[in-house]
């Protein structure tokens, strides 16, 4: 039998398989791919498990479901739509239409509140926005919580600028785009406007600039703005696969970024402005979250290379030395402003590790600051920074309450559907 999910083609941008279903013959499995653009933008596909062929049946859309009336059902900003599917021939023969308004989708992860029994009862969630509650506060070494006067938005990956006056940070929603937040002037000023999905914002040394990873014309790729919005955005470096910033060296020269390879997963690799990427590391295994120490001497990252998420240290340029420096899991490092400590989280808990570089490098053992459920970002992509005096963390909080208070049924589902189909 052959292998459902392949490793796809290098030139095909997927980046994940998710919700699979194996459709009533047995024959054949129906599944999401998500291409990098969230799932408003994924493609769902069938593969045969007789043959291994696959198809793209339509482009937008997650969470497919087979209904026996003869139709796909699946999820696409916050509706339910359906189109008409041969299940011998495994393909679409009409064209999609809406039948359901407002259920939950969460358009990122491609998460769809919604199934159907065989008989045909329907339950869904209606669509709300728990994330658009979190808000920014700072906390300290001991856990302490402080509010930022910010409103409550959907926050996302905040980057405090070098002077610490200003915040970079994502706000979400259908779609995604960077804003600054003056902390002194209490001001929120959105940077990027054009249509589609903006993450993963790093400030340059100057200030001056912000970098992100955009998807434009269908791909993730490098970009950077004049951080007060005076001129409009311009690409760092373009290619067919997805890519995402992490750290620039202190002399502004050298940008430190993710890209995902398929045939390795993600890889670390050094843009030297003016100059094309080197790999700093490409290995089998999933590498990211590289930051520069501010000396420029060291780089932090994560890998999964010993089967979890640990955080390593090596030189920079590479020497051929690691250091693990994390135990029992890592994820999110951030170096202090001074270079003597480093930050990473392992699960809800924030931890320090004492770092000595001079005169050979030497980590000391990790110990916890404090435990608190802060909203969590990539392992490779710090959901949180550190201020210059190394006090305080800006971190963003959540309603953990929970807030599905409502579930939907409709009878006769098949019914309703075969009648806006036009059956």
């Amino acid at each position: 039998m052959p292998e459902i999910l392949t490793t796809p083609d290098p030139e095909q941008r997927e980046f994940g398989h998710l919700w699979p279903e194996l459709l009533p013959n047995g024959r054949a499995v129906l599944f999401a791919i998500d291409t990098g653009g969230g799932f408003d933008n994924a493609l769902i596909a069938v593969q045969s498990l007789e043959t291994g062929e696959r198809k793209i049946l339509l482009e937008g859309g997650t969470a497919p479901h087979y209904a026996p009336t003869g139709h796909l059902v699946y999820a696409r900003e916050e509706k339910l739509l359906a189109v008409p599917f041969n299940l011998e021939e495994l393909a679409v023969t009409g064209q999609p239409l809406p039948v359901l308004e407002n259920v939950w989708v969460n358009s990122f992860r491609g998460l769809a509140q919604f199934s159907f029994s065989k008989d045909g009862l329907l339950a869904y969630i209606p669509a709300h926005h728990p994330e658009a509650k979190r808000r920014l506060v700072w906390v300290n070494r001991k856990g302490g919580v402080e509010p930022l006067p910010a409103p409550e938005r959907a926050y996302w990956l905040p980057r405090l600028s070098p002077n610490g006056q200003r915040v970079a940070v994502v706000i979400t929603g259908p779609t995604s785009d960077i804003w600054t937040y003056d902390i002194q002037s209490n001001r929120l000023t959105q940077l990027t406007s054009e249509i589609g999905l903006v993450d993963a914002p790093v400030w340059t040394p100057d200030g001056n600039r912000v970098a992100f990873s955009a998807r434009r014309e269908g791909r993730f790729n490098l970009y950077w703005q004049a951080a007060d919005g005076s001129a409009s955005e311009e690409n760092l470096w373009v290619r067919q696969y997805w890519h995402s910033p992490f750290s620039w060296s202190p002399d502004g020269k050298v940008l430190i970024f993710g890209e995902h390879y398929p045939p390795t997963g993600w890889d670390i690799l050094v843009l030297r402005l003016g100059d094309k990427p080197e790999p700093f590391l490409r290995s089998p295994f999933h590498e990211g979250g590289a930051v520069f120490s501010p000396s420029g001497h060291w780089i932090a990252y994560i890998s999964l290379e010993s089967g979890a998420s640990r955080v390593y240290v090596q030189p920079f340029p590479r020497s051929g030395k690691k250091w693990q420096v994390s135990t029992e899991g890592g994820t999110e490092p951030v170096w202090s402003r001074d270079g003597r400590e480093l930050f990473y989280r392992k699960g809800n808990m924030m931890m320090v590790i004492p770092i000595q570089t001079s005169p050979s490098f030497n980590a000391g053992k990790p110990r916890l600051l404090f435990e608190g459920r802060f909203q969590a970002g990539y392992p490779g992509q710090p959901n949180y920074d550190v201020a210059s005096d190394g006090r305080r963390f800006l971190m963003v909080e959540s309603e953990w309450e929970p807030t599905v208070t409502k579930l939907n049924v409709v009878l006769n589902f098949f019914e309703e559907l075969k009648q806006r189909m036009g059956n």
